[in-house]
């Protein structure tokens, strides 16, 4: 299966080439950087010390004609440029990039009636298992336990809460037949007054090196569940994404999430 990669030369880029390169089944069939990155040109698996024969350009129209899927964690506004040109070639994509507008969103899900498309804010198949755990503990558990979710990720984040920690949300409100939009309360200060009974807490924590860490609390009266994962490799969701991608072979159209694709519906 031929795969190409956007954002490659960043950190998450580097490590779907690394996956890719490792999967007899798979091939790298483009590398993709914005226009003027100072690696155009160089081998895609320099960076990883083993050349492969596949150079990084900023060709994405070329690249995607040349694939059968693009994979892409790169930033909102770069992701829906790309799917413009998966549309043109007809390629399928796998999206793991975070922090879309409603508009984005929608432009996505215009676009899956024409191509076959993974969206998901998390690729890792271990935290994908925390949405489905997060599920069955708000159901048992119900309006009598206290919701918060607490979420960690490296310095270089910008997007907050980040997208896995917001998914957790729609998740338990969903559970809870909640509207999250109305009961979300994003981090405290001051004289907040008493918790609503029906909120749900967001708190993010940014520092160092933190590849991914997401708890929902859930703290009833006399007893307290919590429900974590932790990322330790950014490899967890490259090997998630490779998942999502051999999932959309022979698939022509459609919008699909991890849950589709580890049959957690």
């Amino acid at each position: 299966m031929k795969i190409a990669v956007a954002g490659s030369s960043g950190r998450m880029g580097r490590t779907l080439i690394e996956a890719i390169l490792a999967s007899p089944d798979l091939n790298l069939s483009a590398a993709l950087e914005v226009p003027g990155s100072p690696q155009l040109g160089r081998d895609a698996g320099e960076a990883l010390g083993a050349a492969c024969g596949v150079s990084i350009s900023a060709d994405y129209a070329a690249g995607v004609a040349n694939s059968e899927c693009l994979i892409d964690f790169t930033r909102p506004e770069g992701s829906l440029m790309h799917l413009a040109a998966c549309l043109e070639a007809g390629t399928n994509m796998v999206i793991g990039t975070t922090g879309f507008s409603v508009e984005g969103k929608q432009r996505i899900a215009d676009a899956a009636k024409r191509i076959a498309i993974v969206f998901a804010p998390n690729m890792a198949v271990g935290v994908n298992a925390t949405f489905k755990l997060a599920q069955i503990a708000a159901k048992i558990l119900g309006d009598a336990y206290d919701v918060e979710i607490i979420e960690a990720h490296h310095r270089h984040k910008v997007d907050a809460p980040s997208g896995t920690a917001l998914k957790l949300g729609e998740v338990v409100a969903a559970a809870l037949g909640r509207d999250l939009k109305a009961c979300a309360v994003h981090g405290r200060v001051g004289d907040t007054g008493e918790r609503d009974a029906k909120s749900i807490g967001f708190h993010s924590v940014r520092g160092g090196d933190i590849v991914g860490e997401h708890t929902v609390v859930f703290a009833g009266s006399g007893e307290r569940v919590e429900v974590t994962v932790r990322s330790q490799s950014r490899m967890t969701y490259a090997v998630g994404a490779l998942r999502a991608a051999r999932f959309l072979k022979g698939k022509t159209v459609g919008l699909y999430d991890m849950q589709d694709v580890l049959g957690l519906r």
